[in-house]
């Protein structure tokens, strides 16, 4: 009898992995070193934690994020049924309340007759059978150091986590609910605008506000994804910065004046109970103390209470194309794959859908069957090639966009027909390569 197939870590990418192994009728252990051992980022005992937002990212299939997502619905995603069963309002987005979603994870792997959970840390890559390596951009220091020793290198960059306050402390005399363009309805966000003056103060305290330390990477040099870029950093490139990102006020009108804001910060739900809520691309890496008088600065927080204040930790990704083949394994140890944001893919389902496919591809390993690769012009197909081309030189984590994507033969200008286009061919594609995702 063949031996079981390892999957270690029980983040996004692990526990969709485990799961495509086990509901094709292969045993499958999954280790995971919670809760025994936690990182500093992690709070919950549960699987699948978010430690960042809880968004999702956009909802609508002719979108980039959309369509990797309805991707995964259609080959069978345990993750995509959770996040539908656990969303919350979130205009055009998919986001989840982050309890509900893990906890609901953590009891379909753990009920699974064919997985076995082992509450361990492990510390050395496995050198027999068929393994997955899915423990994330926060993984322990002596499997990093495993890890670093057998890829020959790792790079390192900080990622970072907005605040979270609850929702009876926002002020609302100062606030009002919309979506961008009245996109989504108008529940999806609180929106806290700000006039010139305001701004500019704020903008003043948050360029000089006292930052946490910081302790596990290299202080002096720093590789920050843009993505992640705390709004501190953000707001030392300029006055207007802000307002051109995360404060962004287009597409928005306060009720009060019947204008345009200066400035807006959004707070997005962060649970089913709408008792909490994100502050958008807040990401930071000030100190406690100075997040609470510096963002209490916007009118609508003057008096909020914080639930999770933002935190900055070390992220670790491998030099995919150079180490990995578009089927998430090694190329010279093609029983020994790895999923998840260690790739270099960027963002929660990427992570997800990455642990799909190694998963998948180590149940054809086990099979003695050749890979399946999705095809270019799926988003899941166009990812997995990304971070395995070799052309790629300075290689950098990479999100889902439509920019991956092989041109559309027929010259479309507008971006909605565009996308719509785009998403029909990848859907149609994949449909004709389901035999092999079985």
């Amino acid at each position: 009898m063949r031996e079981n197939i390892r999957v270690i870590g029980a983040g996004l990418a692990g526990c969709e992995a485990a799961y495509q192994i086990a509901k094709r009728g292969i045993p499958v252990e999954l280790y995971e070193m919670k809760p025994q051992k936690k990182t500093p980022a992690h709070r919950s005992d549960n699987f699948c934690e978010l430690i960042c937002s809880n968004s999702l990212k956009a909802a609508r299939i002719e979108s980039a994020a959309g369509l990797l997502k309805e991707e995964m619905r259609r080959i069978g995603s345990l993750l995509m049924e959770c996040a539908d069963a656990c969303a919350v309002p979130a205009g055009g987005a998919l986001a989840v309340d982050r309890d509900r979603f893990s906890e609901r994870v953590t009891r379909a792997i753990r009920r699974h007759p064919l997985i076995t959970v082992k509450e361990q840390e492990v510390t050395a890559l496995p050198r027999d059978g068929i393994n997955v390596i899915a423990t994330g951009p926060l993984t322990a220091d002596t499997l990093a150091e495993q890890i670093v020793q057998r890829c020959g290198g790792s790079l390192h960059f900080f990622d970072a986590a907005a605040p979270i306050v609850t929702a009876e402390s926002i002020d609302r005399s100062y606030a009002f609910t919309a979506s961008r363009y009245d996109k989504g309805g108008d529940d999806a966000y609180i929106n806290c605008p700000m006039n010139k003056e305001e701004y500019e103060r704020f903008h003043e305290a948050l360029v000089h506000a006292e930052r946490a330390p910081r302790h596990d990477v290299d202080v002096q040099n720093p590789k920050v994804y843009e993505g992640c870029m705390p709004v501190e950093i953000l707001a030392q490139r300029g006055l207007d910065t802000l307002r051109f990102g995360p404060m962004k006020p287009v597409g928005l009108r306060d009720p009060r004046t019947g204008h345009r804001p200066w400035a807006v910060l959004q707070l997005r739900c962060e649970n089913a109970a709408e008792t909490m809520y994100n502050l958008v691309g807040f990401q930071t890496n000030l100190k406690f103390p100075e997040q609470k008088r510096v963002f209490g600065m916007i009118p609508a927080l003057h008096d909020a209470e914080y639930v999770r204040y933002g935190v900055m930790h070390r992220n670790t990704f491998l030099d995919s194309p150079r180490l990995l083949n578009s089927d998430y394994a090694l190329r010279d140890e093609p029983t020994l794959f790895f999923a998840g944001q260690m790739t270099g893919v960027e963002g929660y389902m990427e992570s997800a859908s990455s642990g799909m496919m190694a998963g998948l591809n180590a149940v054809k390993r086990w099979r003695g069957e050749p890979s399946v690769i999705l095809p270019p012009t799926t988003m899941i197909g166009a990812l997995s090639r990304y971070i395995a081309d070799s052309t790629v030189k300075d290689f950098q984590p990479m999100g889902a966009n439509l920019g991956i994507l092989p041109p559309l033969e027929e010259v479309i200008r507008d971006k909605r027909l565009k996308a719509a286009a785009y998403a029909q061919r990848a859907l149609n594609d994949l449909a004709s390569v389901q035999d092999a995702l079985r």
